[in-house]
């Protein structure tokens, strides 16, 4: 099962497809980068608009993954954010643009 759409209802010969049935059941495996409402995705998975989770993200930050986990020194921590740059800004026009941002 390999498929490849340039064009809608196009579909390209096998030897250009990118996207095949994964090893687990009911999976679709691309080797690159995937963009959604963009054709130029700078990471492994670029949605421009929103997305909508029915079920849990899964981040390697979750706490599950860690050891150690320990309480700090609280005045410390608030000595190390009074030296942190803290800044402001507004997008580019362009980059809003192609990111369908109206506020920059």
């Amino acid at each position: 099962f390999f498929f490849k759409a340039s064009n809608p209802g196009q579909f390209e010969n096998d030897s250009d497809a990118l996207w095949q049935r994964g090893h687990v059941p009911e999976t679709i495996v691309y080797h690159g980068r995937v963009g959604i409402n963009t054709d130029a995705p700078d990471e492994a998975l670029v949605v421009c608009g929103n997305a909508k989770v029915m079920g849990r993200v899964m981040h390697p930050s979750d706490s599950r993954a860690k050891q150690n986990i320990r309480e700090v020194d609280t005045n410390e921590q608030l000595r190390r954010i009074t030296q942190m740059r803290l800044v402001e800004y507004d997008y580019k026009p362009e980059f809003a643009s192609v990111m369908g941002i109206k506020n920059t």
